[in-house]
């Protein structure tokens, strides 16, 4: 039968066949081209080629025609179409046809390409029953194609490699580099130190995935080993190797040793440009990142994409937005490629620097977006404060199908935070739940600080308690949160509890816990943690000297606390602000001014904190003329506009200088509405000095700002109980019960050996009440010898009064002190805290009782300290 016929016969079987019977038979036809090439006559066999290419076209099938059957797997396998050269093979081994080396290599490489493990295996059988499975070169790509298909057949790689009777370099370098790009660093080290013993002397491309493992396991000793070992083979002289060493330093924070390596490089290529930025970015040096950059175009090595997706961030974390801008100008200009990968660097550059609508402009015009794009686009709302637009940009991520990491969860959760946006944050907790998002530890952390941020510190204690695995972060966000809602004993608990986690405390921890012993004026416990700043060398860190400094003089030691302000070896705006407001609050005003004046020899630039401060101190100091100089200098020589806390401060300064006029004409002339803190020190000013129509003007402000205050109502029932007015008192009591407001009970409390303990008026709960009540009894006999009467002014009932003596006598600052004089040593500071202020009789009583015992009395209200000595206080009665 001629040829030409038997295509027409082929051609027409096509029509009625499947598509792999279609194939094997066009295979068929083309082996039978080259049998009959002899008697092609008349037909040439291009003719006859052309017909079988029209053939194959018109049912779909893909056939190399003219091709040997080798390259009709090879071909297949470079396009990625590895089910068709195993097709293939399987035709070879029906017809006996022997399959090559290099066929099977490329079998194995088309495998790995595409992740094909079970054709895979199907080669390797093959391999095994033709003798190839202990060449060299084949194991190698054995152990590569078992390692891509997931990290559970990294024992099939091994196997593969433990079955070769002398593996050489390629085959040790192949499992080396599965277990690296697997992260299953310290087996490749461990294979590394096992190829000299064996007899293998490693390579130059052994050397980048063994620095590889060793900056993954942050291991530098070994590192430096290996660039012992690579100096005195002379492979120092490679790129490869001299771009890996320079990484691997890099990543182990030797940056200093990876500029070496850079420096000394004979030649350098883009990778290693690539490496010492990125290198220097990791080690927090953005600086030196870009001037790196500018070297790297001064030497004329074209930055390329990875160049690009690497600098950005430096221009962010430096807030550089006029270099970001002129590389964004570079990548415009020099035609560099914008990939996906460029695109999402300049998002966070932006973000970061500020110009969110730029980077949301960026964003919108997009062709492609991954989940790096959506995470750094919600982050860079998240930061900026838009939460709102953070919680939507996640919402349209939602309903593109694009899956949520857990950098989009850690980028989503304090938007929610920032808002107290707790649905939204509930949300996206059931969110990670239903996605199956990676439960990374920190997407833990994000979800205990949003729960505690929200109010929901039960919830965020549920998330800690659930953690399998905690780092210092976590124990930091839950210290944070169980401060920030309140619960202090628990955050000094938890404190105590990270230290013998085996976790160690660091800045963040002592900056979070330090305030809580502030608060609570737990001198003991905050002079444990100074103890541990000292021991692991935090005391230098600018954070926590400023938190001790505050907490020593919230606890009653502003002599301390100016130790600690004296030995910084740095400080910023805060330190000088922090230690002018501890002097305020103590009533040492010329300190405070003295500090002020230190600041501004210094070179340090004040700031709206630093007159809130210093205003706060002449106004407890009586420093009228001072105050209203330093008011008209914050404008005038500093540029900065009073804010209402400023006036809040002004006011209070004349009020309590007697002067209400001029206080009132103050609030009536500034340049917006007043607050509750401006009225509020003028209610104040109108109690002390007895100003009941003024009171009662400046009240009525206050209870259509702040209706459910009950400070404001005491405080004008005090107003009236000190005029006689008891019916202005019960009037007032009457507004209260209408409008549903509670008086906040009076609380004192004192810090014990181990326990702080906490007193309300008239308290008989504690379990030395008997002894408290005695005490307090024997004391006041003998305040009334040394002359004490009681003023009973303070007590807003009209009834007997001797029930208003009693009730004076049973206040919580002086349960405080009557515990203090009982569990405290003679002749040592009694140390006392108050949630409201002070009332007047008792501030009398105490000097009365420090003269008695012979001892301090230190009584921090809600405004300032009290230090009463021998019958005297600090405050010189002026607050």
């Amino acid at each position: 039968m001629a040829l030409v016929p038997r295509v027409a016969l082929v051609t027409s079987l096509l029509a009625s066949n499947t598509q792999s019977h279609q194939t094997k038979i066009l295979n068929f036809m083309v082996g039978l081209i080259r049998d009959s090439t002899n008697n092609l006559k008349p037909e040439p066999i291009s003719t006859v080629t052309n017909a079988i290419k029209s053939s194959a076209t018109s049912c779909k099938t893909n056939i190399e025609v003219g091709c040997t059957h080798a390259e009709k797997v090879i071909i297949p396998c470079k396009e990625s179409r590895v089910k068709e050269a195993m097709d293939m093979l399987s035709i070879m081994d029906e017809q006996g046809i022997a399959v090559d080396f290099d066929t099977y290599s490329f079998l194995l490489q088309g495998c790995t390409s595409v992740k094909a493990l079970i054709e895979g295996k199907r080669v390797h059988a093959h391999l095994l029953t033709m003798g190839f499975e202990r060449n060299n070169i084949l194991a190698a790509k054995l152990i590569s194609m078992y390692s891509v298909s997931g990290s559970g057949n990294l024992m099939d790689s091994r196997q593969v490699f433990e079955k070769m009777h002398k593996p050489n370099v390629c085959v040790w370098n192949a499992m080396i580099r599965v277990y690296v790009n697997n992260e299953v660093c310290e087996e490749a080290l461990g294979l590394y130190y096992q190829m000299e013993p064996a007899g293998v002397q490693p390579d130059k491309y052994t050397f980048p995935c063994v620095l590889k493992a060793c900056a993954h396991l942050s291991s530098l000793d070994k590192g430096m080993e290996i660039h012992d070992y690579i100096t005195a083979n002379g492979l120092d002289s490679n790129l490869s190797v001299d771009n890996a060493l320079a990484a691997m330093y890099s990543k182990c924070g030797y940056i200093d040793a990876a500029r070496h390596v850079f420096l000394n490089m004979r030649e350098k290529d883009v990778v290693s440009w690539n490496t010492m930025i990125t290198g220097y970015i990791q080690n927090g040096k953005c600086d030196e990142a870009l001037k790196i950059f500018q070297q790297m175009e001064l030497a004329g090595v074209k930055p390329n994409s990875v160049t690009i997706a690497s600098i950005l961030p430096a221009c962010a974390r430096v807030a550089d937005l006029d270099q970001g801008k002129q590389i964004h100008d570079y990548i415009i200009g020099s035609g560099i490629k914008s990939d996906i990968m460029v695109d999402n660097a300049l998002i966070d550059m932006y973000a970061k620097c500020g110009s969110v609508e730029v980077a949301r402009h960026l964003f919108d015009k997009m062709p492609r977006r991954d989940v790096v794009s959506w995470s750094a686009m919600i982050a860079g709302y998240a930061q900026n404060g838009y939460a709102e637009e953070a919680l939507e940009v996640f919402r349209q991520m939602q309903v593109t199908r694009v899956k949520a990491n857990s950098v989009t969860i850690v980028s989503i959760l304090p938007a929610c935070a920032n808002v107290a946006a707790l649905q939204h944050g509930k949300e996206v907790h059931g969110y990670i739940l239903r996605m199956g998002i990676d439960y990374r530890i920190t997407v833990w952390n994000a979800l205990i600080d949003m729960y505690a941020k929200c109010r929901k510190i039960e919830l965020a204690g549920l998330v800690f308690d659930k953690m399998h695995q905690r780092d210092v972060v976590s124990w930091n966000a839950m210290i944070a949160g169980y401060a920030q809602n309140g619960h202090l004993d628990r955050a000094l608990i938890l404190f105590r509890q990270i230290k013998v986690s085996g976790l160690k405390p660091d800045a963040v921890t002592l900056v979070s816990v330090l305030p809580t012993c502030a608060h609570l004026a737990a001198l003991q416990q905050g002079k444990e943690i100074h103890n541990h700043t000292i021991r692991h060398e935090f005391d230098s860190d600018v954070s926590v000297g400023n938190t001790l400094i505050d907490m020593y003089a919230k606890c009653g030691r502003v002599q301390v606390a100016r130790q600690v302000f004296d030995k910084m070896p740095q400080r910023d705006v805060t330190s000088w602000n922090v230690m002018i407001a501890g002097y305020g609050i103590h009533g040492h005003g010329e300190n405070a001014l003295d500090i002020f004046y230190k600041m501004q020899k210094a070179g340090t630039e004040p700031d709206y904190v630093t007159f809130i401060a210093i205003l706060f101190a002449c106004s407890h100091a009586g420093l009228v003329d001072e105050g209203l100089q330093f008011f008209a200098s914050m404008s005038r020589d500093y540029h900065i506009m009073p804010r209402l806390e400023h006036y809040a401060c002004l006011v209070d300064i004349l009020g309590r200088a007697g002067k209400l006029d001029d206080a009132y004409e103050l609030i009536k002339k500034m340049p917006f509405n007043p607050d509750a803190g401006v009225w509020g020190a003028l209610l104040g000013a109108c109690r002390t000095h007895h100003n009941t129509e003024l009171g009662e003007i400046v009240a009525e402000h206050l209870f259509e700002l702040e209706p459910e205050n009950s400070g404001y109502y005491i405080l004008l029932s005090n107003i009236y109980a000190a005029s006689g007015r008891w019916g202005g008192v019960e009037k007032v009591r009457t507004m209260m019960k209408e409008r549903g407001v509670k008086k906040t009970p009076g609380c004192s409390w004192i810090e014990g050996k181990n326990k702080t303990h906490a007193f309300f008026v008239g308290d008989k709960s504690h379990p030395q009440s008997e002894e408290i009540y005695a005490v307090l009894g024997k004391l006041e006999e003998q305040m009334k010898e040394a002359g004490y009467i009681a003023d009973t002014n303070f007590v807003l009932h009209d009834v007997q009064e001797g029930e208003k003596i009693g009730v004076l006598c049973s206040h919580s600052e002086r349960l405080a002190i009557a515990f203090g004089l009982l569990n405290t040593d003679p002749g040592t500071a009694i140390r006392i805290t108050k949630n409201l202020r002070v009332c007047g009789d008792c501030h009398h009583a105490s000097k009365f009782i420090s003269k008695l015992v012979g001892r301090e009395i230190i009584v921090r209200d809600a405004i300032r300290f009290h230090h009463f000595v021998d019958g005297m206080c600090s405050c010189r009665d002026y607050w």
